[in-house]
């Protein structure tokens, strides 16, 4: 399978980042978004635009989606004007990389074979944005061993591209991401606060702990935002908690317990019940100086 033009639904901030990546690496990219400005900025950087899902993957070998929930998922895929009126057999290979429910990927998977033979590859990302422009995104897939193949050429262009079994397997791995992730949005703006307490500067802190167990990549990039009170988002505090919604009942569901991704869950449906929801994830540490805040006027 050639690959040569990529179709692009969904282009708001990580999509962005996927299209001039995806240019940049030499792909004619045809777009589309339901947000006009969306497909405006992406236009200016060298992409055309389509009408519909349907018309992205009419022009396309290979369709990439990245959205923000399951239902606009299932309307990119199925719903009219979908990816899946478009009968290509085997010519065609789907692509998504939103935080989708497992079970929807499941389904959505074979009903899209069923309807118009394309193999489906759920292939969930982590990094954000600038790590989309830039190649660096970790990309966790799930799917048959040949669209796998099929799709790796592009797919190590955008990052570190690493196959985790069936469908659903990529949406399970990033499940374990987000529970390692988003809880730690908590610890870190936890660490934040008592180093604002201990009256050090807390802008030092990556630097000082990157040869230890404490540094990692999150680190470096979440606490100078922080210590900046930089929430412009890179992603969305209210796509957090839909993130952990999904991750608690995946747990659920198997009886797991996950008592960390549980507190993260509580903190930020307190931060999103404050109007926080369309910052960034990094305003977690609001929540918990404002409690700060709280605790020394009660005990003045």
């Amino acid at each position: 399978m050639t690959i040569s033009t990529v179709g692009f639904i969904g282009l708001g901030k990580m999509g962005s980042g996927f299209v001039s990546r995806l240019i940049d690496e030499g792909y004619s990219v045809v777009g589309y978004d339901i947000e006009a400005a969306h497909c405006d900025a992406a236009k200016a950087r060298g992409a055309d635009i389509a009408g519909s899902p349907a018309a992205v993957a009419a022009r396309s070998d290979l369709i990439q989606i990245c959205v923000t929930t399951s239902a606009a998922v299932e309307a990119v895929v199925l719903g009219e004007n979908g990816i899946a009126e478009v009968d290509q057999g085997g010519d065609k290979i789907v692509i998504d990389h939103s935080t989708t429910e497992l079970e929807t990927t499941r389904r959505l998977a074979a009903e899209l074979e069923r309807r118009s033979g394309m193999p489906f590859v759920d292939a969930p990302v982590s990094g954000g944005p600038g790590a989309a422009a830039e190649g660096r995104l970790a990309i966790m897939a799930g799917g048959a061993a040949e669209a796998i193949a099929a799709v790796r050429p592009v797919m190590e262009r955008l990052g570190q591209f690493t196959h985790m079994g069936d469908v659903g397997a990529g949406q399970a791995t990033k499940l374990i991401n987000q529970a390692l992730v988003l809880s730690n949005y908590c610890v870190i703006a936890e660490a934040c606060n008592l180093g604002n307490r201990f009256g050090i500067d807390v802008s030092k802190i990556p630097e000082a702990l990157s040869s230890g167990y404490a540094g990692s990549n999150l680190l470096n990039d979440l606490l100078p935002r922080m210590v900046e009170s930089d929430f412009e988002p890179r992603g969305y505090a209210r796509q957090i908690l839909k993130d952990l919604h999904m991750l608690q009942d995946a747990a659920n569901a198997l009886n797991v317990a996950m008592p960390m991704a549980g507190m993260a869950n509580s903190l930020y449906s307190m931060l999103i019940a404050q109007g926080k929801g369309e910052l960034d994830g990094a305003a977690i540490v609001t929540l918990l100086e404002d409690q700060a805040r709280q605790g020394n006027a009660q005990g003045a």
